[in-house]
């Protein structure tokens, strides 16, 4: 998803407030517009521990500018609900106790409306706070209100990830949306870059807004690689599975071997094969697979084998930022509205 362009906060106040609240308020917007689309009964599910339910996001992100602004920093806030703070902490253990994650689904309540009135309830508070200008920590609100509207927008994205592993436990496969199938057509020759060794410098630096685990920036040394110029496309993990990939144990990792063996990995999660096509769930429901696009849903050790059988190895995250550093960033986002990986030849 793309990242919101933050204004560059002023000393010693909450910065361009207008500005900044109608980020705050179109981020919030979207999440509930992601919503838009389910049912009531959809709200609630939660088929494996770490796939939690729709509500679950929207309360936890609510809960998150309670805690961490509101109630330090507005005077006289009252929380919406006591018990709140305990439901929709994840794991900041230093803040309080938290609801078992796996348990997250069997609550029946609060309600659908009533998480819907706890965002309101939190907004609400929230506008009043960011048009305090002469706020005596206006430097700190602008730091958490940024961190916090990131953060939301991360849990945009866990949610259609969870959201889509729900729904595909179903034997139904619903769909969550009717999405826009992306044009047919040839992937990007496979080419190969250089890049020289050498000592570098990786991490985040700037005014922009980065997470803590980006920086500091720092030095670190790495020998001479090759890069490839795409990701790997589904057609081309096909033959790795043809090739029996999925059988030869000694592409696989100790740990990973006993994994497909107990799981009895075939293929990608959401892969199906049905009559010698292979189709895969998506978040507009069971769709031929796209050849051309970047496979995805593959785990560390599906990765790795791949790379063994073919010869080549995972890059690193320093090789990966080192290349990519240079790249615009340009592609597919959510705007496209496709909502999962297309082919490179979409990158523009």
């Amino acid at each position: 998803m793309n990242k919101l362009h933050y204004y560059e906060q002023r000393q010693g106040r909450v910065g361009d407030a207008t500005s900044l609240l109608s980020q705050y308020q179109a981020v919030r917007q979207q999440s509930e517009a992601l919503c838009a689309q389910l049912e009531v009964e959809d709200y609630g599910i939660q088929v494996a521990s770490f796939a939690s339910p729709p509500k679950w996001h929207l309360a936890h992100t609510a809960w998150f500018f309670e805690t961490l602004l509101l109630k330090p920093y507005q005077e006289g806030y009252r929380e919406f609900h006591p018990l709140f703070a305990m439901l929709f902490n994840s794991y900041y253990d230093t803040i309080g106790e938290q609801h078992p994650r796996p348990e997250r689904g069997q609550l029946s309540r609060p309600t659908v409306k009533e998480v819907y009135q706890y965002r309101a309830y939190v907004d609400e508070h929230m506008a009043q706070l960011l048009h305090d200008a002469e706020h005596p920590n206006s430097s700190d609100i602008v730091s958490r209100t940024r961190l916090g509207l990131n953060h939301e927008q991360q849990h945009q994205e866990l949610f259609l990830t969870d959201l889509k592993y729900n729904f595909a436990y179903n034997p139904l496969k619903p769909a969550y949306a009717n999405l826009p199938i992306p044009a047919q057509q040839g992937a990007t020759p496979l080419q190969w870059l250089s890049f020289e060794a050498g000592l570098r410098s990786i991490g985040f630096q700037g005014k922009a807004f980065a997470f803590d685990n980006e920086t500091p920036r720092h030095k670190t040394y790495v020998e001479g690689y090759r890069l490839a110029t795409r990701p790997v496309t589904n057609s081309e993990f096909i033959d790795f599975i043809e090739d029996g990939g999925y059988r030869s144990s000694d592409l696989w990792l100790s740990d990973a071997w006993k994994i497909v063996c107990q799981e009895r990995w075939k293929a990608p999660l959401y892969w199906q094969r049905e009559d010698g096509r292979w189709s895969y769930m998506t978040l507009a429901g069971m769709r031929p697979l796209d050849m051309n696009a970047p496979v995805c849903h593959v785990s560390y050790f599906e990765a790795s084998a791949y790379a063994r059988w073919s010869n080549k190895r995972l890059p690193t995250e320093a090789e990966w930022e080192l290349a990519a550093s240079s790249i615009p960033i340009e592609g597919n986002f959510v705007e496209t509205g496709y909502l999962q990986p297309v082919a490179a030849y979409h990158a523009g």
